[in-house]
């Protein structure tokens, strides 16, 4: 309706590491099919229990980098005060206008962390007054082609799972690459405070998950996705190979 996208997919995050997370391994993905790919953060984490924002932007930028993003940049937003204010739904409509992605992932609407849910319905409404060309913001209308969530710590029945067998190495490289928050050797230097991310399961457990959606389509890694609308097919034939059968009932 606007244009060609000057990006393939944008990934939209509350704090640094949310993204890697939630779709880390599919993003790296995507980037190794050549595709032209964007992380963005709302806040910088300035309330982040370990570490210090000077330190979160160096892993942000370490662990872009190791997914293939071709850009990254942190938004203003406060740490623990997402919110879909008008000011804030302006500016993600500058980001989505500035990089005009083709697909945008963010968190799912049900969340433990108010800024994830936050930022789920800050990006929600974004995405689609940045097509209205009445809202004036120096840039040409954009609206994405749709708009693709990935899990919190909660579940959901997915629309689709990719397959990130060949990624999920990356992905935990991005994840590890914030030294301040994961557990690692040198993570004292960081703070005493102990997180549900710092303890050392934790990075079990994203491999559990990846383990488990993974399994459902018959790959040793997956990551799953939800869209509100209906996905259409044009040809349910095409779509279904011999790599399917491993999910027959």
């Amino acid at each position: 309706m606007f244009g060609k996208p000057d990006y393939d997919a944008l990934a939209i995050g509350a704090h640094p590491d949310d993204v890697e997370i939630g779709c880390g391994g599919t993003l790296a993905k995507l980037a190794r099919k050549g595709h032209k790919t964007a992380i963005v953060t709302t806040t910088s984490a300035e309330l982040s229990s370990r570490g210090d924002t000077a330190t979160r932007a160096k892993e942000f930028a370490a662990a872009a980098q190791i997914l293939g993003a071709h850009t990254h940049k942190m938004l203003d937003i406060p740490d623990g005060h997402v919110r879909a204010s008008q000011a804030n739904k302006l500016k993600i409509v500058r980001v989505l206008r500035e990089l005009r992605p083709r697909v945008v992932f963010t968190h799912h609407w049900v969340a433990r962390h108010p800024d994830h849910q936050h930022t789920c319905e800050l990006v929600q409404e974004a995405f689609f007054l940045a097509g209205l060309a009445k809202i004036d913001t120096g840039q040409k209308p954009w609206r994405p082609y749709k708009l693709i969530h990935y899990p919190n710590r909660y579940e959901f029945q997915p629309s689709f799972v990719v397959d990130i067998s060949e990624t999920f190495a990356t992905k935990i490289e991005s994840i590890r690459a914030y030294h301040s928050q994961f557990h690692a050797a040198d993570m004292e230097k960081y703070g005493s405070v102990q997180t549900a991310i710092s303890h050392p399961a934790f990075l079990d457990h994203i491999e559990i998950r990846a383990r488990q959606y993974g399994i459902y389509i018959g790959a040793q890694y997956g990551e799953p996705f939800l869209v509100r609308e209906n996905l259409a097919i044009d040809d349910p034939v095409a779509l279904f190979d011999e790599k399917c059968w491993y999910t027959v009932p």
